[in-house]
């Protein structure tokens, strides 16, 4: 009998797959992103933060819900300014919510001189 065999073909036999990867490669990922979502409790009063770093992380979050609450103001005023602002054409969706949204306007424009001018 011979040392080689002849059953299945050559990649059932390499273990490149296999192989843990060099440690280079190992250092070149990012290591912040590897937690679990929701890991972290913001209260926990064992966790290490400090007060100052707690303090920080609530005004952050405060503004970031302000920009949030401006944004939703934007988008309910013009339903294509997301799009528009990222350099892309508006939805078809998009420019009909804006349609009808003006016809609206409209309606309530001609409602409103009619209940002044009676």
């Amino acid at each position: 009998m011979s040392g080689t065999s002849n059953v299945g073909n050559r990649g059932v036999y390499e273990d490149g797959d296999q192989r843990n990867p060099p440690d280079s490669e190992e250092q070149k990922r990012d290591r912040y992103h590897e937690g679990k979502p929701h890991s972290h409790n913001p209260n926990d009063s064992k966790d290490e933060r400090s007060i100052a770093n707690r303090l920080a992380r609530e005004e952050k979050r405060e503004h970031e819900e302000e920009e949030k609450d401006l944004q939703k103001k934007q988008v309910e005023k013009d339903p294509t300014l997301p799009a528009k602002s990222h350099g892309n054409e508006p939805s078809k969706g998009a420019k009909i919510d804006a349609e009808i949204q003006q016809e609206e306007e409209e309606m309530l424009k001609k409602k409103d001189a009619k209940k002044s001018s009676s």
